[in-house]
């Protein structure tokens, strides 16, 4: 395998938008990959661009020619690092796959960075994971007991060491052998010399999608912005618990798995995904301003103006603003070109940090009765400096309306997520969250008006339609390293998700 590695430096000494977005949950990643198709790595730099809102820290491609697997990984972003014919040129064939990538707090090194690639017995595998294996720890364990060595803290890795131990013939049987083995919530793309593997978790938690270019080349992605950019059709969600291979003979599927009910992760719905994608075929835009929409019919207010918190909180502010029948004006303008690494943070600029990203403006805002609409509150940091700034350019009073009910639990599914006691929601009352921030008041659409929002009824309570753990506190996995000792965890060191 020829490898190219590229360190765009990150110094922790710097501020970057990582930090002025740590009051977001930080999605886990993005995975995208090609079969068949002429200019493989090119397709798979574009798509990559469009996940690149799924992970910004760092990005790999694995490509395949002629019985040789090529790669490319970076720290920093994909239009920094892939922009150049010779990186191009590095990664030549006709089937490539890649990833964009947030880690956690333990691995933002480049070992970490996927796809990852081991030489098999069965030839080259590369692989890569949006998600979190919720037992990566414990088979770590097990695994390392009967002589595994690991080169990284990843999950993603166990499964590398799942499908060279197991048993199975094929290398699809020793695929699915190692699905069967993990737990939690993953959409994995995996490339083989001949064939392109997209599989996703029985429960359907991470989204990953099918589609085609008019040569038959297949692509999977994770989401239907990574289509279009490259003139795609979409032809239909990988279904929960479908393992689906493309060979030079076409694209065949199995179900493993036990059937189960899905779940899919709500919050892709409010946040995640961008807003141009498409999710179980319906439009994540129309989706967030239904969800604007239900919120104005629970949570009508008399007010002068609707004003989203950019960029998230834009079409749930317009919905909002359409069902309540009050002007929206953007009352917060974003500046879209803050850098990673331009100015040292001193305590001064750490104070100003929000600025640099968003500023009051002033002209709408004074002496206005003003309605925020933000998609989430996590740990309520950037919503104290965004109500005050509003409040300092003058408006008369500032209500923060949120798109999403309380954030009260971590996820486990491979979204960065603050512990328990980090989140403000699981320490304060909605009264005393408005007090800390600073609001007028606050309110959270319900939960029964999420789900309305994206198209049911409302939540059934006995086999939920959605993951919504985070806002419920019940997870729909086993969480088996959850409960391991703390000697394992620091035996494992497991803290990347994807």
């Amino acid at each position: 395998m020829t490898d190219h590695v590229s360190s765009s430096k990150l110094s922790p000494a710097h501020l970057d938008t990582h930090q002025l977005d740590s009051d977001k949950f930080n999605d886990e990643c993005g995975v995208f990959g090609v079969f068949a198709t002429p200019e493989a790595s090119t397709h798979t730099v574009l798509g990559l661009h469009a996940l690149q809102h799924r992970g910004q820290e760092a990005a790999g491609i694995v490509s395949h020619a002629d019985g040789q697997f090529y790669s490319h990984k970076s720290l920093g972003h994909v239009a920094d690092n892939f922009n150049t014919e010779p990186v191009i040129e590095s990664l030549p064939g006709d089937s490539a796959i890649g990833h964009v990538r947030y880690s956690t707090s333990g691995g933002a090194g480049l070992r970490n960075v996927q796809p990852l690639f081991a030489d098999l017995a069965r030839g080259g595998f590369a692989v890569c994971h949006n998600g979190n294996l919720t037992n990566a720890l414990t088979l770590k364990k097990q695994l390392v007991n009967k002589g595994a060595i690991f080169q990284s803290t990843s999950d993603s890795e166990v499964v590398i060491h799942l499908i060279a131990t197991s048993t199975y013939p094929s290398l699809q049987d020793k695929f699915i052998d190692a699905m069967r083995r993990v737990e939690g919530a993953f959409a994995f793309v995996a490339l083989s010399q001949d064939c392109l593997i997209g599989a996703r978790d029985p429960l359907g938690v991470r989204p990953l999608v099918i589609g085609k270019l008019p040569h038959d080349g297949y692509i999977f992605a994770s989401e239907t912005c990574a289509l279009d950019i490259i003139g795609a059709d979409f032809i239909r969600d990988v279904e929960p618990g479908e393992v689906v291979t493309v060979t030079k003979d076409g694209m065949t599927s199995v179900k493993p798995f036990p059937a189960s009910s899905p779940r899919p992760c709500i919050f892709e719905h409010v946040y995640f995904s961008r807003p141009d994608s498409l999710t179980n075929g319906t439009s994540i835009y129309k989706v967030r301003k239904n969800i604007g929409k239900e919120l104005a019919k629970e949570c009508k207010l008399d007010a002068d103006l609707v004003v989203p918190v950019p960029d998230s909180g834009v079409p749930a502010a317009i919905g909002y603003a359409q069902e309540a029948g009050i002007p929206f004006e953007l009352g917060i303008i974003r500046n879209h070109y803050v850098g990673r690494t331009f100015i040292e943070p001193s305590d001064t600029i750490r104070h100003l940090g929000v600025k640099l990203k968003h500023n009051a403006n002033r002209g709408e805002l004074e002496g206005k009765i003003v309605v925020l609409v933000d998609d989430s509150i996590v740990r309520g940091t950037t919503s104290v400096k965004i109500v005050d700034m509003v409040r300092q350019a003058g408006a008369k009073e500032v209500h923060m309306y949120i798109a999403s009910p309380p954030t009260t639990n971590p996820c486990f599914y491979g979204v960065d997520t603050p512990d328990k006691d980090k989140l403000l929601a699981s320490r304060m009352s909605i009264d005393e969250m408005a007090e800390h921030i600073g609001a007028d008041s606050l309110k959270f659409i319900s939960i029964d008006g999420l789900y309305r929002a994206v198209g049911e009824g409302g939540r059934n309570n006995k086999i939920p339609q959605y993951c919504d753990a985070c806002f419920s506190g019940e997870y729909p996995t086993q969480l088996t390293d959850n409960n391991a000792s703390d000697d394992d965890k620091q035996f494992s060191l497991l803290t990347d998700s994807h």
